[in-house]
């Protein structure tokens, strides 16, 4: 069966809400923090999950050697796009994530955006961590940016919606299950008098988790943080960020 993040529809349909133009325009920032963040010096970078290449072509414009992956068409194509109206040069792979491997390549591999925990069998985010880990040089770093629980369950609301200039709108609503380990949601876009309805899950993690399932593949050096700006992750955390160093 078809998993959910495979219906290319949900892509296309719901990309000016996932996609904004605010997301390019910080792109710049964000990676200028991530090299501070890792006191990153190396020069190959893979892009896991790269969608339409926001952070992809600015670690290209910053003159690194970067391969951008990712397992739908349509996402890679908007990336391919930009790459070319900056005028840079990428390696593209389309691929699930599962199965992308290619060891002793990389000094930094990113994975942002939660792009990470889609799958339905839960070994299967053990699986990516394992590829990331081969697929890095030794002494490589990982950065994986997600939304921890910790922040969810003091945000979580059950519903939510948000309008975009055109008149559409998205309804988001919101299940946690599974023993609190994985969250179900329904977006509904309302455009042009008719609403479409999408359907997706993934599983949700806590820092301790996420760092425990980072050790357990072979990772050292696992730290988290609050945000970019390498605040603790504590309290007041916008995002669960985790680097970690293939020793």
């Amino acid at each position: 069966m078809e998993e959910w993040f495979e219906n290319e529809r949900f892509w296309v349909d719901l990309y000016p809400f996932l996609f904004p133009e605010k997301g390019f325009q910080t792109a710049v920032e964000e990676i200028e923090k991530i090299i501070a963040l890792t006191g990153f010096k190396g020069k190959r970078v893979l892009d896991l999950c790269c969608g339409p290449g926001r952070h992809t072509v600015v670690l290209a414009k910053k003159g690194y050697t970067v391969t951008a992956v990712d397992g739908t068409p349509f996402l890679l194509k908007k990336a391919q796009e930009l790459a070319q109206a900056e005028g840079v040069s990428v390696e593209w792979v389309l691929e699930d994530m599962r199965n992308f491997i290619r060891p002793d390549s990389y000094d930094l591999v990113v994975n942002l955006f939660t792009s990470f925990g889609y799958f339905d069998e839960k070994q299967e985010d053990i699986k990516v961590l394992r590829n990331v880990y081969a697929s890095l040089k030794s002494g490589g770093i990982f950065v994986l940016e997600l939304m921890g629980k910790e922040i969810l369950a003091r945000i979580y609301g059950p519903t939510s919606a948000e309008q975009l200039p055109d008149g559409s709108r998205l309804v988001q609503c919101h299940e946690i299950f599974d023993e609190w380990t994985r969250i179900r949601n329904e977006w509904i876009l309302i455009k042009d008098g008719k609403a479409t309805s999408f359907k997706f899950h993934h599983t949700i993690y806590s820092g301790q988790e996420l760092k425990d399932r980072l050790l357990g593949v072979g990772f050292s050096k696992v730290k988290l943080f609050g945000n970019l700006d390498g605040e603790e992750y504590g309290l007041p955390a916008q995002r669960l960020i985790a680097t970690a160093v293939k020793a």
